[in-house]
């Protein structure tokens, strides 16, 4: 097989950059170790920036999302006691689009398979070659036959385990983390939230999260032990430690019922310097992971194929290399600045176990801040509706 870009991975940003890569003329395939079920099934992440937004609008897949989603004017940070609300709108002339990942993804598996462009799951043993070179290539099995295609660019959108970045000679490659010192555990439930807007709760219990996937779909979070396990919480008595951590007005809102996925995830920042290596692109989760207090990982795997649909664009459209060049540092000013952001809000809103007392005072005295002054609010607006690309 012969294509002009080879995209390994069909989550939300191999998929998105297919797609904007299809509309524009240009040849592709996506290569991907899992099923179409599976990738259906995995449960994310449902805050977008209206740049990601425009940028679903450019790949076509939109319609869906502006009938379903619930546009957000603002969100408040609760501590205190109180809700404290952000007035994103008014800070920023902009808002943010409630809508799951797993729908956008779908969303755009849909447009795909109108389009006719092809995908190939559950491919097995995928490898990269001679992306350092002018040749690359992607070979797989399927069905016990190997196969093998041949592409002028590879872009990695497999995620943090994938292939694509373990392809990668160690020498090459810098990469910077930090693991924070608890998890969220979240369930899904099909209840009314406990608010229409997104409440970020401090507590002296520990951080928690309200938000939503619909209007009768609810993803609530707490913040909870490293070793802690899912099987120690009941929906009762995740329930009761989450009213715990709300004001007492939410507290006394909160609609209770049977949850369907339960999970503990663990928090990091990682990044992966640079993103580009010759023919091979990182993009998403392969480069980079954030920890999900800023609702920035979806969006940043946008931003990533924002930069190189256009150069790869470039490319092909006026034979110039100028964009695809540009695209590693193009990405990564954009990648620190929202690594800097949810780094921000996961210490502004979570208790440390290291913090003492003089921490204490210095958190509680940094929310105080944020909420009296109209330049600290707007700077974190500026950060959570998205900056430009």
């Amino acid at each position: 097989m012969r294509t002009k870009v080879a995209i390994i991975g069909s989550g939300p940003s191999g998929l998105l950059l297919g797609q904007l890569l299809t509309r524009a003329g240009i040849d592709n395939i996506i290569v991907d170790r899992v099923s179409r079920d599976y990738i259906l099934g995995r449960v994310r992440a449902g805050v977008l920036e209206w740049g990601t937004v425009g940028l679903l609008e450019q790949a076509g897949v939109a319609a869906r999302m502006f009938a379903e989603g619930l546009p957000h004017d603002g969100y408040s940070l609760a501590f205190d006691g109180r809700d404290h609300r952000i007035d994103l709108f008014a800070l920023t002339g902009k808002r943010v689009m409630v809508y799951g990942q797993t729908e956008v993804t779908r969303d755009l598996m849909d447009a795909r398979e109108v389009a006719g462009a092809p995908t190939v799951y559950e491919a097995n043993h995928v490898q990269i070659f001679d992306f350092d070179g002018a040749k690359p290539y992607v070979t797989y099995e399927k069905d016990g036959v190997t196969h093998r295609i041949d592409c002028d660019f590879i872009a990695g959108c497999d995620g943090f385990h994938g292939v694509s970045r373990k392809s990668v000679p160690e020498k090459s490659i810098k990469t910077f983390e930090k693991v924070y010192p608890f998890g969220w555990l979240g369930i899904l439930a099909d209840i009314p939230p406990v608010s229409h807007e997104l409440i970020y709760a401090n507590h002296p219990r520990g951080f928690a999260l309200s938000s939503m996937r619909s209007e009768t779909r609810s993803r609530y979070y707490i913040q909870c032990e490293l070793d802690d396990k899912v099987e120690n919480w009941s929906d009762e008595r995740f329930f009761d430690e989450f009213r715990r951590r709300l004001p007492a007005h939410h507290a006394e809102a909160l609609v209770v019922g049977p949850s369907f996925e339960k999970s503990i995830a663990p928090l990091r920042s990682f990044v992966a310097e640079p993103m580009r290596f010759g023919r091979l692109f990182l993009v998403g989760d392969s480069a980079h992971i954030v920890p999900p207090t800023g609702a920035k990982g979806l969006n940043l795997a946008a931003s990533d194929v924002y930069y190189l649909f256009n150069g790869l664009q470039e490319y092909f459209a006026e034979k110039s290399e100028a964009g695809i060049d540009a695209y590693s540092e193009r990405a990564l000013g954009r990648v620190w600045k929202s690594v800097r952001f949810s780094w921000s809000m996961t210490t502004l809103m979570h208790r440390f176990p290291d913090t003492g007392d003089f921490g204490q005072k210095i958190q509680e005295s940094e929310l105080d801040y944020l909420i009296h002054s109209k330049a600290a609010s707007t700077a974190m607006a500026e950060n959570y509706v998205g900056l430009p690309y």
